[in-house]
């Protein structure tokens, strides 16, 4: 019928939560091939429900992290550069090179906070265009705990919080 929209806000949830609504439906999929089929379908069956099951955890981790698309900028993360271009400043920051990641919650919006060697802070809006793609590249940091990100991101304000930082050069074993 011409003139009919979905709500607004069932259309952001259904895009927020697109990934854990995937993973849902493949595991009934799955399911269903265990409980209504017979030899090697049931294996395989089980296999299909195992993956929606895994790609329903990844979604609603992807879930938590998207706080919108509607502040300020644009974010691109390609090759492991992170590039953030602002309506008042902007720039880059290459992962292997970050010291730290904080999570200032003080900003309207909140904002991530990249610590650069030799430069000044890059400070990235949470609901700036194209933040999500900011959870794979700060979830490939080695010893980003995911899960502590996620709830720095979600707990109610607060001060600035320390999510990741790096290893201290002069600490590394060779062994």
């Amino acid at each position: 019928m011409p003139g009919l929209s979905p709500r607004p806000e069932a259309a952001a949830f259904l895009r927020r939560w697109r990934e854990a609504l995937i993973g849902a439906c493949v595991a009934v999929l799955g399911l269903y091939w265990v409980i209504f089929s017979f030899g090697l379908m049931i294996w395989i069956g089980w296999a299909v429900a195992a993956a929606g099951v895994v790609l329903g955890v990844a979604g609603i981790q992807r879930a938590r992290f998207r706080a919108g698309s509607d502040g300020p900028g644009v974010v691109r993360v390609l090759e492991g550069r992170i590039a953030y271009m602002g309506p008042l400043d902007g720039g880059t920051a290459d992962l292997e090179t970050l010291r730290a990641l904080r999570l200032d919650p003080t900003g309207l919006p909140a904002h991530w906070i990249l610590d650069r060697p030799d430069q000044p802070p890059l400070a990235i809006p949470v609901t700036a265009q194209g933040a999500d793609a900011l959870f794979d590249a700060f979830a490939s940091l080695p010893g980003m705990r995911t899960e502590h990100m996620l709830r720095s991101l979600n707990a109610p304000g607060g001060a600035s919080v320390i999510v990741w930082r790096a290893a201290d050069p002069a600490q590394k074993r060779l062994h």
